[in-house]
């Protein structure tokens, strides 16, 4: 390995300076410690000419990217991972005459860019529903490569350490601030930041961020906002957990299947009180999960067994009227069931605190997102039926997130830590309890 790197090194001198001898011990001693096999066939494929160095010094461009290598403390990374100091010092030295320094410096720089561009592109536990969703690493070859290429330089390396824009202006608040904040602060700041890398620079041309922590929605389009609405999100027993789905399509005159712990309270509702309010709630007993359950009469129900949870009971709300769905919802197939959908009682939406659903993500307006969604106008229905399929004119990401910390101004914000997770590195969040609920939400209780 150090013969290889020796050789490597000798092929960059050819032309940033006279070549050494790649068997001279004092150059042994001085050469990289470790460089990744694929840099070094990169150097190799184009005859070791250099890519950030010219005239004996850095390029401006490679002045830049040093510079953001030695303020990564700004995302939470350590500056010295890419080694921004030593490849200063290596810079200096080069500009003194030191060609083996200066080598070592082009080589060392490479390495620095594809493992910054790389990490930024790691974020925090997020569940990718389906592929081409998560940020996508890029091979040392790909990335020096496209570098190499004779367009602008400068216009290269801002595409390829771009972010998404929340990311942007919470990384450039806490670089303004992060000296004035506690330990414990810097870490929220930096956990929320590592969250957010789990969003790709420009997820597509629209999408939706639903922020879990706030309990809010955002559309954003061309990069920038769209719209915004409060929302309502899980409970902290029952988390909305940190993911990211297409929207594919809406259902209009939805049914409501209640959640479990909901069924068990309506069974202990009717041991008290009797059956009758379950017809004026519009509430279905249904057989089972399937496509074609069978209704049942509250006679056939052991509901001694289904209030202590020994036996489970699937129960739905027809359409209309208080529906818990409302007129509509919106579908991103996931197999832990989650959806976005309309809500009756909006007096609700004015709570400060609004972590009150069983999962799911309960909007302030549905039909606002819903003309958005559609291009100006929101679905109608055609006549009564239930469970109406409308599919979406193309699909839409939607990304889940959980910020404790967020932008505000010129300044960080922070909010209380609803679901505990700023204290470690576990994120919980409420998983199917039961096989059929793993159908993409359109069965899951909520």
């Amino acid at each position: 390995m150090k013969r290889r790197l020796l050789i490597l090194l000798s092929c960059l001198l050819a032309v940033v300076g006279p070549a050494v001898d790649a068997a001279r011990p004092q150059a042994a001693a001085r050469a990289p410690n470790r460089v990744d096999s694929d840099i070094a066939a990169f150097y190799a494929s184009r005859g070791g000419r250099p890519l950030w160095i010219a005239g004996g010094r850095l390029k401006p461009e490679a002045e830049a990217l040093l510079s953001a290598l030695a303020f990564a403390g700004r995302n939470g990374f350590d500056p010295e991972r890419y080694r921004a100091r030593e490849i200063r010092q290596l810079a200096e030295k080069g500009r003194g005459g030191d060609k083996i320094a200066l080598a070592r410096a082009e080589l060392d720089l490479s390495a620095g860019f594809v493992r910054y561009a790389n990490d930024l592109r790691r974020g925090s536990s997020t569940l990718y529903a389906e592929p081409g969703l998560a940020p996508r690493p890029v091979a040392a070859p790909a990335l020096l490569g496209g570098a190499a290429q004779p367009a602008s330089l400068s216009d290269y390396l801002r595409r390829s350490l771009a972010m998404n824009p929340l990311y942007e202006t919470l990384r450039a608040a806490y670089g303004r601030g992060a000296s004035r904040l506690a330990p414990a602060q810097r870490q929220v700041v930096e956990r929320n930041l590592e969250r957010l890398r789990a969003i790709p620079a420009d997820p597509a041309g629209r999408w939706i961020l639903v922020d879990a922590g706030g309990a809010r929605l955002w559309m954003i389009e061309g990069g920038r906002v769209a719209g915004s609405m409060r929302v309502i999100v899980g409970k902290p027993g029952m988390q909305t957990p940190v993911m990211a789905a297409r929207l594919r399509y809406a259902i209009l005159n939805p049914f409501w299947n209640m959640p479990p712990d909901l069924v068990r309270e309506r069974a202990k509702r009717v041991l008290r009180s009797g059956p009758g309010f379950l017809s004026a709630e519009r509430l279905q007993l249904l057989s089972d999960w399937g496509p074609a359950p069978h209704v049942l009469a509250p006679s056939r129900v052991d509901w001694r067994a289904v209030a202590a949870g020994r036996q489970y009971l699937r129960i739905r709300q027809l359409p209309g009227g208080a529906n818990v769905m409302g007129a509509i919802k919106f579908m991103m197939p996931n197999d832990l069931g989650i959806y976005l959908h309309d809500f009756p009682d909006k007096s609700l939406f004015a709570r400060a605190d609004r972590h009150l659903s069983s999962g799911c993500v309960r909007l302030e307006d549905a039909q606002r997102l819903a003309g958005w969604l559609f291009g100006g106008g929101a679905p109608r229905p055609r006549g009564s039926a239930a469970e109406q399929q409308v599919s979406l004119p193309r699909p839409v990401p939607v990304y889940v997130v959980y910020l404790t910390a967020f932008p505000s101004g010129n300044a960080i914000a922070f909010r209380r830590d609803v679901y505990r997770r700023d204290d470690g590195p576990t994120v919980r969040h409420f998983a199917p309890q039961d096989p059929a609920d793993r159908s993409g939400g359109a069965r899951r209780p909520r």
